[in-house]
């Protein structure tokens, strides 16, 4: 079983955990829709749901049979 050779103290291990820090998330304003949504995420838009600027699928239930 391994075992340390010395313990770590309490002052040096939270001085390497300061610069361990949850960034904010990136937002994109779509250029097509001007709808702001994350990166790499798809998003809906007046029922539609866009990828990249594209429209990926309509809204079914605005479409007449």
């Amino acid at each position: 079983m391994a075992h340390p050779k010395s313990r770590v103290s309490k002052q040096r291990k939270r001085k390497r955990r300061t610069h361990k820090k949850v960034q904010p998330q990136q937002i994109h304003i779509c250029k097509v829709t001007n709808e702001p949504h994350l990166y790499h995420h798809a998003y809906y838009h007046n029922g539609d749901l866009y990828y990249r600027g594209m429209k990926v699928i309509e809204d079914q239930s605005l479409k007449e049979i």
